[in-house]
C-alpha cells in the first residue's frame, strides 16, 4: 500500500509533461496550452493529485491560513462561534486551523507558536489573555492578532481588539430584574474571571447599588454549566434570592434547570434569570432564557473584517453592541 502523497512530478511523468507545466496548470492566470493543461488534469484526476498548499504558501507574502485559538470549545456560544467564523473563511477561501488550549495546558504562547510554524496570516484568540511575548512574536512573522472579548495588551502594534459592550450588557440586565420587581439578587461568575465577564458583573453591582439593592456574588469554579448548578444549589438552597444574572448563557443555563427541575422552583413567577451571549441554545423552547445579545453576526463579520485586513495596518478597535432578548425567565 502507498502511504506516499501524489507529488506533481507524478502528475508530470504520467501526463508525460514538465514538473513546471503542472505547476503552471494550478496556477492562476499562469500561462499553459489547452492541450497541455487537459493531459495534466487528466493525470491528475487518475492519480488523486491535490496541491500542496502549505508547500506554496512559503512562496506567498501571506497564506490563506488562519490559526483560532481556545478553550472550553463545548461551551455553547464559542462552539456557534467557531462554526460562524470557520465558515465565513471559507467562503473567502481562507482556512481554518483550530487549537484547543486545554490540550495544550493553557500555554497561549506555545500555541501561537505552534500556528506560526504554519505561517498563518492571523490568530484569533478566543480565550486566555495575550502576552506581549504572544505580540511580539506575532510582529516578527508578520502576522495579525485579532482578541475576542480579550484584554488589550500593553504591546498593541499590529492588534485588533473586537469586544462586546459588556458594561451596557450588565446594566440592561439589572434595569430588567429591577423592572420586574427583584430586590434579593445574585450575580453569577467563575474563578476564570476574564476582563469580559468582570465588565458585566461590575456594572451590573454598580446599577444595583444605584438602586438601593445589594447584589450578592457568586464567584467560584471553573466557567461552565456545572458551576451555573452549583451555584443555584448554594444560593437558592433557602428562600430569598428573586433575581440572578449570570455572565454567560452557560452559568445561566445551569442555574435555571436546576432551579426549574431540582429546586422545583417557578420561573419566573419565584425566580428571574438573564444570561449573556445569546447563545443559540438558549432560544429553545425548553430554556427560553432571557438573555443579553452579543449579535454573532456582527462578531463574524468584524473578525472577518480584521483578518482580511493589511498585515502592517494599524491597531484597531471594533466593539459590537448589545441588547436584551426578552423571552420567558423574567416576569
Amino acid at each position: 500500500m502507498n502511504h506516499k502523497f501524489v507529488s506533481a512530478s507524478d502528475v508530470a511523468k504520467r501526463a508525460g509533461v514538465s514538473r513546471s507545466a503542472v505547476s503552471r496548470t494550478f496556477t492562476t492566470g499562469a500561462s499553459v496550452s489547452e492541450k497541455t493543461r487537459r493531459k495534466v488534469m487528466a493525470a491528475s484526476e487518475e492519480l488523486g493529485y491535490k496541491v500542496n498548499l502549505l508547500a506554496r504558501t512559503l512562496h506567498m507574502s501571506r497564506s490563506n491560513l488562519v490559526g483560532v485559538v481556545g478553550k472550553h470549545l463545548s461551551s455553547p456560544y464559542i462552539s456557534a462561534q467557531i462554526d460562524a467564523l470557520s465558515a465565513a473563511l471559507s467562503k473567502h477561501d481562507l482556512q481554518c486551523i483550530l487549537v484547543n488550549l486545554a490540550q495544550v495546558d493553557g500555554d497561549i504562547t506555545k500555541s501561537v507558536e505552534r500556528l506560526l510554524e504554519y505561517r498563518v496570516r492571523t490568530v484569533v484568540l478566543l480565550s486566555g489573555a495575550a502576552p506581549d511575548e504572544v505580540v511580539r512574536i506575532c510582529m516578527a512573522n508578520g502576522t495579525r492578532l485579532v482578541l475576542i472579548n480579550r484584554t488589550m495588551p500593553a504591546a498593541v502594534a499590529h492588534v485588533d481588539l473586537i469586544d462586546a459592550d459588556s458594561a451596557t450588557g450588565g446594566r440592561l440586565a439589572a434595569r430588567r430584574l429591577l423592572q420586574a420587581g427583584c430586590r434579593n439578587v445574585a450575580v453569577l461568575l467563575s474563578a476564570s474571571r476574564t476582563h469580559a465577564k468582570r465588565a458585566r458583573a461590575e456594572a451590573f453591582i454598580a446599577e444595583m447599588d444605584n438602586n438601593g439593592v445589594a447584589v450578592t456574588q457568586w464567584r467560584k469554579g471553573p466557567h461552565c454549566y456545572e458551576t451555573g448548578v452549583e451555584a443555584a444549589r448554594t444560593l437558592l438552597a433557602r428562600p430569598g434570592i428573586d433575581g440572578i444574572f449570570a455572565v454567560s448563557d452557560e452559568l445561566a443555563l445551569g442555574a435555571l434547570n436546576t432551579a426549574k427541575h431540582e429546586l422545583e422552583l417557578s420561573v419566573p413567577r419565584d425566580l428571574s434569570i438573564i444570561g449573556f451571549d445569546d447563545a443559540p441554545i438558549s432560544g429553545w423552547s425548553s430554556h427560553e432564557l432571557t438573555t443579553v445579545r452579543q449579535s454573532l453576526s456582527a462578531l463574524t463579520n468584524a473578525t472577518l473584517e480584521a483578518v482580511m485586513g493589511p498585515a502592517n495596518g494599524p491597531s484597531s478597535h471594533r466593539s459590537i453592541p448589545v441588547e436584551l432578548i426578552e423571552r420567558g425567565t423574567v416576569r
